[in-house]
């Protein structure tokens, strides 16, 4: 009988779910870990998010049983950047979930902006009459940087908006809703043609960075950007100058360098953001756990896991 010991901020609801699926899995939570330091020994299999914002890595070093780790987000960086982590530990992230949340939190912002609904609220809080006319999304150029399946489910619904798209990804390939594809190397051509930037790439050391002063000197001043994927993707204290010197029109942010995003940080003054705290791709432990169980099930048949990580791509 195999060992699962889950590392998540509201662990209960997950465990209830698995073990209704697999009754013969012994799941232990951290506070048992806690208690009984020796446990982490006898464990086989991690299901692994975070706790106060990061993965305990030191778990790792005593796990010496430990085969599998399935992470409970669609990105491993909080994993795969720990020094405890050995080569021979097979490492899952979950797919076919986070898409179409992301995909709409998208849309949702980008209609937010052309339909100027901030404006209309405020106009209405006043008792301020003031037609005008809205803008549309029809025709508007999508820049996505990271064609996985959530840049790919994004493209998906822009084209149903009539907008043009455009896609960044590391190598080539066939995107269906995507009118042209640029390579890494092509990001200073990619840039100025978007009017909105949305950042959907794994953190990895290629793209921690990625975007930074040059790149955000290269877009319109009249281009948004819409980062999704992981707050260091984007220097940040580049993106605020960016911002303050209006480089860029305005920014919509969902991830931070440092989560929660510090009070301290100017990013919260600035007129032009949207702040979000981490909700785009929403906890949903149903759908994580059935893609736990439907790996575990695997795992018990020495099947080829779902969505395995090649650790040295980072995804």
């Amino acid at each position: 009988m195999y060992r699962l010991l889950i590392i998540e901020q509201d662990p209960e609801s997950y465990r209830q779910i698995i073990q209704k699926e697999i009754s013969d899995l012994e799941i232990y939570l951290l506070e048992d870990v806690k208690k009984d330091p020796g446990l982490l020994s006898t464990l086989d299999i991690f299901l692994a998010g975070k706790v106060d914002g990061k993965f305990p890595e030191d778990l790792l070093k005593q796990a010496h049983r430990l085969r599998w780790i399935q992470s409970t987000l669609a990105g491993v960086d909080h994993i795969i950047r720990s020094p405890f982590l050995r080569d021979e530990i097979l490492l899952t992230r979950v797919g076919g979930v986070f898409g179409r949340f992301m995909a709409e939190y998208v849309l949702g912002y980008l209609l937010y902006l052309v339909l100027r609904i901030a404006y209309v609220v405020d106009n209405q809080k006043k008792a301020r009459w003031e037609p005008f006319m809205p803008g549309t999304l029809e025709g508007r150029v999508l820049g996505i940087l990271g064609l996985g399946e959530i840049g790919s489910e994004i493209a998906r619904r822009a084209k149903e908006f009539g907008m043009k798209v455009l896609g960044l990804k590391r190598t080539a390939g066939h995107y269906p809703y995507v009118d042209r594809l640029f390579l890494e190397s092509q990001l200073p051509e990619f840039l100025p043609q978007v009017d909105f930037l949305v950042i959907t790439v794994p953190l990895t050391p290629e793209t921690r960075g990625m975007i930074k002063a040059h790149e955000l000197r290269l877009m319109k001043r009249e281009a948004y950007l819409i980062n999704i994927a992981r707050g260091a993707v984007v220097r940040e204290e580049d993106l605020i100058q960016a911002l303050e010197e209006n480089w860029i029109a305005g920014a919509v942010l969902d991830v931070f360098e440092h989560e929660p995003l510090p009070k301290e940080s100017r990013l919260w003054s600035l007129k032009n953001v949207i702040i979000t705290p981490h909700i785009s791709g929403p906890d949903d432990p149903t759908c994580v756990s059935q893609v736990f169980c439907d790996n575990y099930r695997r795992f018990l048949a020495k099947e080829p896991l779902r969505y395995l990580v090649d650790k040295h791509r980072g995804y």
